[in-house]
C-alpha cells in the first residue's frame, strides 16, 4: 500500500440522519477516527425536528471533512440519494446514524477492492443490543478474503445467508451511475444490490466484523411491530428476483422459486387476522400465488419438509391457519 506511487482515492461516507442526537455523536466520531487518509463524511439531514440538524453543524465545524446538507423529509433511501448526488468521491460507502464502525475499516476495504480489481467489497458484521451486550449474528463473515463472483452471492442472499446492506460495503462510483435507492420502500437495499450485481461481476468479502449494527427500540429500520410493511415489499423483491434470475442466472431457478415461498409464508405468518380480507389485494394475491404454486414447491429440492407442510396448509386454508398459529404463538 504505502510507497506504491498511487494516489489515494477518495472515500465518500454517506450517513442518512434524522432525530438521532443522542447516537450520532458516536456514529461519526467512528468516522473521523478511520485511518484511511482520503475520506470525506456526508451527513444528510432529513428534516429532523429534535435539534439534530444544528447538532450536525456542530460536528462539521470540528472537522472539515464533514460535509452537511438538509431536505425536507423523504425517508432513508432519499437521504442516501442526495447523499451521492453530492459526494465528490471515487468510492462510496454509507453508515446508519445510531450505528458506528471500527477504525480501519474503510482501508481494509479500498485496499481489497484495489488487490483484487474488483469495484466492491464487503466486511462483516455484527448486532449490538442497546445494553452493549452482543446479539447472534444475522450474516456470519467468511473465514478467510473471498471474491464472491454475482451469481455465487445472488445464491448467499436468496438462502438467506448473505449479506444484503450497503453499509458493510464499499462501492465504486461509477456503478451507481443509472442506480438509486427506491423511494417509499422498506428492505430498499436487497432490491437495488439486486439491480447492480450483474454490473459489478463479483463482490470481495472480508472477514473482520468492523461494521457494528446498533438495535434500539423505535428505530425506523428495526421497529418491532406486529406486521410492517417490510413483509410485502420482501414480496415484491422476490418477485424482481425472479426475474432477475430468469434474465440473467437460470441456474438459480429452484433457489428463486424457493425464496418467493420463504417470502410469501414470511408474510402470512405475521399478517394480522383482521386484515386477511377480499378488499386487502395484497394479502388475496399472496395467497393465490401459494395456491397456484403448490405443485411446483412439492417438487423443489431446497424447500425444507417445514417450508413444504406450511406451504401446503397456506395454500389450502390460510385465515385458519393463521389463527391456529396465532393461538400456538400467542402473537
Amino acid at each position: 500500500m504505502e510507497g506504491s506511487g498511487r494516489e489515494k482515492p477518495l472515500i465518500s461516507v454517506i450517513v442518512p440522519v434524522y432525530n438521532i442526537r443522542e447516537y450520532l455523536p458516536r456514529c461519526v466520531a467512528s468516522l473521523r477516527a478511520q485511518t484511511y487518509p482520503r475520506l470525506e463524511i456526508l451527513l444528510v439531514d432529513d428534516g429532523s425536528t429534535d435539534g439534530t440538524g444544528a447538532l450536525c453543524e456542530s460536528l462539521a465545524g470540528e472537522d472539515p471533512r464533514i460535509r452537511v446538507f438538509h431536505k425536507e423529509n423523504g425517508g432513508s433511501s432519499s437521504a442516501r440519494n442526495l447523499g451521492i448526488e453530492k459526494a465528490r468521491g471515487e468510492l462510496l460507502g454509507f453508515v446508519d446514524s445510531d450505528d458506528y464502525v471500527e477504525p480501519d475499516m474503510y482501508g481494509l476495504l479500498e485496499d481489497a477492492i484495489e488487490r483484487f480489481q474488483t469495484p466492491a467489497a464487503q466486511v462483516g458484521r455484527d448486532e449490538i443490543g442497546e445494553r452493549g451486550e452482543r446479539l447472534p449474528d444475522i450474516c456470519r463473515p467468511p473465514r478467510e478474503t473471498v471474491r464472491i463472483p454475482a451469481e455465487e452471492f445472488l445464491e448467499e442472499l436468496l438462502m438467506h445467508r448473505g449479506d444484503c446492506s450497503f453499509c458493510t460495503k464499499l462501492i465504486r462510483r461509477e456503478f451507481f451511475e443509472g442506480h438509486r435507492f427506491p423511494l417509499g420502500a422498506l428492505n430498499e437495499d436487497f432490491h437495488l444490490l439486486l439491480e447492480m450485481l450483474p454490473g459489478l461481476g463479483a463482490i470481495v468479502s472480508l472477514p473482520p466484523q468492523a461494521y457494528h449494527v446498533f438495535y434500539r427500540r423505535g428505530s425506523n429500520t428495526r421497529r418491532e411491530d406486529s406486521f410492517s410493511r417490510v413483509f410485502a415489499d420482501n414480496v415484491d423483491n422476490a418477485d424482481y428476483a425472479e426475474r432477475l434470475v430468469e434474465e440473467r442466472y437460470p441456474g438459480l431457478k429452484d433457489t428463486v422459486f424457493r425464496f418467493g415461498i420463504v417470502q410469501r409464508l414470511d408474510y402470512m405468518l405475521h399478517i394480522p387476522i383482521p386484515q386477511m380480507k377480499r378488499e386487502n389485494e395484497t394479502y388475496q394475491r399472496i395467497a393465490k400465488d401459494l395456491k397456484k404454486s403448490w405443485a411446483r414447491g412439492m417438487r423443489n429440492p431446497i424447500l425444507t419438509r417445514k417450508n413444504k407442510l406450511y406451504h401446503t396448509l397456506f395454500a389450502a386454508a390460510p385465515r385458519t391457519v393463521r389463527r391456529i398459529h396465532k393461538r400456538l404463538r400467542g402473537l
